[in-house]
């Protein structure tokens, strides 16, 4: 083997070694964050009602909030029920009413009191149910840079001359 093959060698197994250590780090990352939403969402005490639950939601009754998903499905549980309250108005439109009413409206003042705090829990477990999938992604790098690593190994273990004493 000449020195450009020996070195094309030596930097595929290199690359290899680097992305092999590196793919478990992010395995792990992704775990960690798993463990770190599953313990947040937990220390919420959020359940699902036992009944009540609008159609698709029923699955969820009773059960309490632990995964992205989980977060996701009561997000959009929040959603409707603010949707409800509001008449399908959001916290700008209300604010916007509230305004156009001089400010002094007590019942406009509460529906956008209404409208924040819903939207704003809503946002908090979207944000939940995001970052569960970005440690789905994480994982998935992980293993794919660790398979990469292994095989770029192989391939310049592969390509190392052999002599008659090396099998």
């Amino acid at each position: 083997m000449d020195g450009t093959h020996r070195r094309a060698g030596t930097l595929l197994g290199t690359v290899g070694l680097a992305l092999a250590a590196a793919g478990p780090v992010m395995l792990v990352r992704a775990r960690g964050g798993r463990k770190e939403i599953r313990a947040e969402l937990a220390a919420q005490k959020i359940t699902f009602p036992e009944r009540g639950l609008p159609a698709g939601l029923e699955p969820y009754a009773g059960r309490p909030v632990r995964t992205g998903t989980d977060a996701h499905a009561y997000a959009e549980f929040i959603n409707g029920n603010v949707a409800r309250a509001t008449g399908g108005r959001t916290y700008a439109e209300i604010t916007a009413e509230l305004h156009a009413a001089g400010g002094e409206d007590e019942r406009l003042s509460e529906l956008r009191r209404t409208a924040f705090m819903g939207q704003s829990l809503r946002a908090s477990l979207m944000s939940a149910y995001q970052a569960w999938h970005l440690t789905t992604l994480v994982a998935g790098l992980g293993a794919a840079l660790t398979g990469l690593g292994v095989a770029l190994v192989a391939t310049a273990d592969a390509l190392e001359p052999r002599s008659p004493n090396r099998s």
